[in-house]
This record gives C-alpha cells, structure tokens and sequence, in this order.
C-alpha cells in the first residue's frame, strides 16, 4: 500500500481549500508525513494538488532540498525578508512573506491542522487570506493506513520493544528478595527507576529512544499512566509500559506485560486471567469493517460479566476496565483509529493497540498490550513476546 494524498485532494476540493499548510517543526507528525523533512525549527509546508513546497530557512534550505518530499523548496530571503523587516518590523514582515509565498503558488485559501500556530493564521487574514482549522485531521486520517514500507519500521520498533521487555524481565526475575519483601539486585534495592534506565539504554543501543517509560508497581500500577518509582516488593504487580520511538525513521512501537515475583494476591490473579481472556475477546473481533467500538466492547462484555465495572457501563469508573481498549500507533504513539467508545470503522492498513486492563488501588492494576495490524482478512500480531504473570 503506498502513500496515498487523494483523499487529501478530494478534501481541499470538497471544502474549497486551494491548499493546506502546516506552520511546525518536524516533531509533528503531520508536518513530518507531508513534508519528509525533519528540523528542530518551524518551517512552513503548503500542499496543493498539484505541487508541495517548502518555505524555510537559510540554514536548512540546503537539507529540505536534498531530503524533503517537497517539489519546491523556498528561503525567508527569496522574499527579500531582510528589507521587510527593517521596514516593517518582525511580525509584519514574517505575514507579508508568507502572503507572498502562498500567492507565489497561485493560493488564497487553505486548511490547516489544530495546532496551526494563531501568529500565522493572523498574518494570512491580514495579507488577504483565508486560513480554516481541518477539525476532521484528514492527514491524521491518511496516516492511520500504512504503507508497506511504514510497517517494517514499525515491525523493527516492535523487535527494539521485546528486547527492552526481556532486559526488564530478567532484572526482575533475577532479584532475590530481602527480609521485608524488597527486590535486591547486585546488592541493591530493584527499583523503577533502574528498571527503566536499562530499558531506555537497552533502546538506545538499537537505535531507538523514549524518556517515558512506565514501570509501576504496587498502588502505583492501579493508574494507567503512572510512570512508577521506587523500591519494587514481592507480591505486588509490576506493569511495564514501553513504547520507543526509531531515531531514524521516527515510528513507535507499544507493548505491555504485567510481571509479579512471589505469589500473588488472589484478586491480582483473577485480574490477570480476566485481562489474558478479554486481550483474547478483542483479537477475535478485530477485522476489517468492525469498528473499534465494538472491539472495545469485546473486552467491556469479559470484565462486565465478571462484575467490574467498565467505561462503557460507567461513565467515569475508579476501578475496573477504567480506559479505552486501544488506539493507533504510528508517527505518534496515540494516534487514529480509536479502539473505544466512538472508534469507527477499522481498515486494512491500521496498526492499533490492544490493551485491556483491570485496577484496584487497594491492590493495584493489571494491563496486557500486544500491537497488531488490521489485514484484508483479519489482523496479523506483531507482538512476539510471551505472556506470564508469575516470575
């Protein structure tokens, strides 16, 4: 499947747009698919159907001509940006440029994404413009498939991911524990935080990056975004979050496993096979056409029958199946479709979540992700890492 813009034409033609520009730097995603061009600075992308181009500085005119996407690449000076702002000022003179530049290009009107900086949306109404917000995202829309190319990095995050995953498991099981049920390794207490450190260096080894990673455990695993810190102790569940990003090609990957050392509390346990049943219940319903609300509700169907309440039969839940199912990864690592409440219908092309999980602060939470792509038939796994909750 390769990269396909129609819909992003058929967009701009059915709303009027002449074009759509993003105004960031290559750290958004959408400014990164449109332009292929990656700088640490804000640099301008107009889209139109027939053309891309580029306006950007002096200093990365010559990279955004060598490894841009775009077919024109412009520079701040070829707008004499220099005389404009002894005249008229910063500002003015930055709005009387990008005027120019998008008249160059034959534009009067374009669409931008939500996070359009409201500087240049001031400065394109008042050189004669008309700038609109795309409250759909229809590039995010367009990412949400992948191209064949876009599913081997994200295959090669995946493998980064379990190699990650297995240097966290084997701290833990390799830790012996103390007399008051602290985990000790090398003669030191095991904690989230050395967790993470040879997780992340674990990544970095292999050319990829987070500084978020989630090593929870205890009360601290019963919220789903804890980063966790701290001593780890025997009996108390351990979930570990990762989702690391390639410095090259700049896509994620995401898993999670949920580990625990000595024996667990009778609820953790139960929390665990239910989770390990529901994981199961959402890859049976994943396939083309199904939506991603009803592959939430696969899972909402196991925890509900079993008495814990869910987002579906709660509005805002303490406890229980207390998030969505899932969600898309790719440039981002929460990104379209939604596998909840709301999640449309399900393509081929879609690489999404799978990640049920049950919590309780008294005893703590439980959470199993694997990562999978939506096929012509079905979905593939690209998860290959095993499951067990006992160390």
């Amino acid at each position: 499947m390769e990269k396909d813009l129609s819909k992003l034409r058929a967009f701009l033609e059915a709303e009027g747009y002449d074009g759509y520009l993003l105004d960031a730097d290559g750290s958004n995603s959408n400014q990164y698919y449109l332009s292929g061009f990656d700088a640490p600075d804000p640099f301008l992308t107009l889209y139109t159907p027939t053309e891309t181009a580029i306006l950007t500085s002096p200093l990365e005119y010559a990279r955004a001509t060598e490894a841009s996407r775009a077919d024109v690449v412009k520079r701040w000076g070829d707008y004499d940006y220099r005389a404009l702002r002894k005249e008229h000022g910063k500002g003015p003179a930055r709005g009387i440029v990008v005027a120019e530049f998008l008249e160059e290009f034959g534009v009067e009107s374009v669409a931008t994404d939500r996070r359009f900086p409201l500087f240049t949306a001031d400065a394109i109404r008042e050189n004669g413009g008309q700038v609109s917000a795309d409250l759909d995202d229809v590039i995010a829309e367009i990412r949400a498939r992948k191209t064949e190319a876009e599913l081997e990095h994200i295959r090669a995050a995946q493998r980064a991911n379990e190699a990650a995953m297995a240097a966290a498991e084997a701290l833990l099981e390799d830790a012996d524990v103390d007399s008051d049920g602290t985990l000790i390794h090398d003669g030191e207490p095991l904690t989230s935080e050395r967790i993470k450190a040879t997780i992340e260096r674990t990544l970095l080894d292999r050319g990829f990056a987070m500084d978020q990673t989630i090593v929870a455990s205890g009360s601290d695993s019963a919220v789903p975004h804890e980063r966790g810190s701290g001593p780890i102790a025997a009996g108390e569940p351990v979930i570990v979050d990762i989702f690391p990003q390639s410095k090259t090609t700049k896509y994620h990957a995401d898993m999670t496993r949920t580990f625990l050392r000595g024996e667990p509390d009778p609820t953790i346990r139960e929390f665990y096979d239910l989770t390990e049943e529901a994981k199961a219940a959402a890859l049976d319903a994943v396939e083309p056409g199904v939506t991603g609300e009803a592959v939430h509700g696969a899972v909402c169907d196991v925890y509900e029958a079993a008495g814990y309440p869910t987002t579906r039969s709660e509005e805002s839940p303490e406890s229980g199946f207390i998030h969505s199912t899932g969600h898309g990864v790719g440039l981002d690592v929460h990104e379209h479709p939604s596998i909840g409440a709301g999640g449309k219908e399900l393509k081929p092309g879609h690489v999404i979540t799978i990640e049920p999980g049950l919590y309780d602060p008294a005893v703590g939470g439980v959470r199993i992700e694997d990562l999978v792509l939506v096929t012509e038939d079905g979905y593939e796994n690209f998860t290959d890492y095993p499951e067990q909750l006992v160390l």
